[in-house]
């Protein structure tokens, strides 16, 4: 009889010390106020958010004769859209994109000697700007 006792009164304790640490966390929740996270309103906060959507220009003998086309080719992350480019070429170049063209270039099998692997894939944005606007890529 005398441990039953000892067991139930361990368990009351426990219980109210538990509903104490649950009327402070109530207590606590209420007078912190939530933080609201506004989306940047300046070119310059965009510009930070470039740079997840775009690696670096894709510089081949392709790519510079579609700048006389007023296309330029950029490598890009697999998972962005087409809308997010505009949007990021946009806000860090500050021209007008007419359209996008994206292109997943596939991994391609290499080999040296007996080891066998595959080259890394990529995708390749292809961007049309406004005629008369112009993107310097590389620096003079």
């Amino acid at each position: 009889m005398k441990l039953t006792n000892f067991f139930k009164k361990e368990k009351k304790e426990i219980k109210e010390k538990k509903a104490k640490v649950i009327e402070k966390k109530e207590v606590k929740a209420k007078e912190e106020k939530p933080v609201e996270i506004k989306p940047p309103k300046t070119r310059e906060k965009r510009i930070d958010l470039a740079w997840k959507v775009l690696k670096y220009p894709h510089i081949s003998e392709k790519a510079t004769n579609l700048v006389s086309q007023n296309q330029y080719v950029f490598k890009v992350f697999n998972k962005i859209n087409k809308t997010q480019i505009k949007k990021a070429v946009e806000d860090l170049f500050g021209v007008d994109v007419v359209s996008v063209k994206t292109i997943n270039v596939l991994p391609k099998k290499r080999r040296i000697g007996k080891v066998s692997g595959y080259r890394k894939g990529y995708k390749k944005a292809i961007v049309e700007i406004k005629e008369g606007q112009k993107i310097e890529i590389m620096p003079r």
